[in-house]
């Protein structure tokens, strides 16, 4: 197995964060909240650089939940960006969006999942999407870059047409794991 691979950020020449991109905007995205993720970088700085869009840096993602459900309730479209260890954070929130029918679209990136070097990250990981899903949440899953444009867009209208949690997870097979220069 190529180590190289393993330990990249989404390549450069990878079209997929793009394309989430490009699916926030044909969704009517127009607020973004977030904690910050390697994972999510290209699309983060895609974000920043649109004038048309808010981007929210978070100080734990569980007040994404709230920002989220909050601009819906004031007329806009927002997504959440985390990463799976933030799952954990928001576990209580998660039933907000659920009450009040309010959609909460997440783009969710893996870690614990392949490959990784962090003990710590595994048991999130692991729980993620039966964590979402205890909590009322559909999930999808990409781990290709042909399926991403196709769940995000697909979470995305899920979200907002049922009035629910959403989340697309992104597997580390498909943003590469994290070794920061362990082996």
């Amino acid at each position: 197995m190529d180590r190289e691979k393993l330990e990249m950020r989404p390549d450069a020449a990878a079209a997929w964060p793009d394309q989430i991109y490009d699916a926030l905007k044909a969704n009517g995205i127009t607020q973004v909240a977030l904690v910050p993720d390697a994972g999510h970088s290209r699309l983060i700085r895609r974000c920043l650089a649109d004038n048309e869009m808010t981007v929210v840096t978070l100080t734990t993602e569980e007040e994404g939940v709230a920002m989220v459900c909050g601009a819906w309730l004031g007329g806009v479209k927002g997504v959440l960006l985390m990463q799976s260890s933030g799952v954990g954070n928001c576990i209580n929130m998660l039933s907000l969006s659920t009450l009040h029918r309010t959609p909460l679209p997440m783009i969710v990136t893996m870690r614990g999942d392949f490959a990784e070097f962090n003990p710590a990250q595994v048991p999130m990981g692991h729980a993620t999407q039966t964590v979402l899903e205890a909590m009322g949440t559909l999930v999808h899953r990409a781990d290709k870059p042909e399926d991403v444009a196709e769940t995000v867009d697909a979470t995305l209208r899920l979200a907002f047409n049922t009035f629910r949690p959403a989340a697309t997870l992104l597997g580390q097979r498909l943003i590469g794991a994290k070794t920061f220069g362990k082996d």
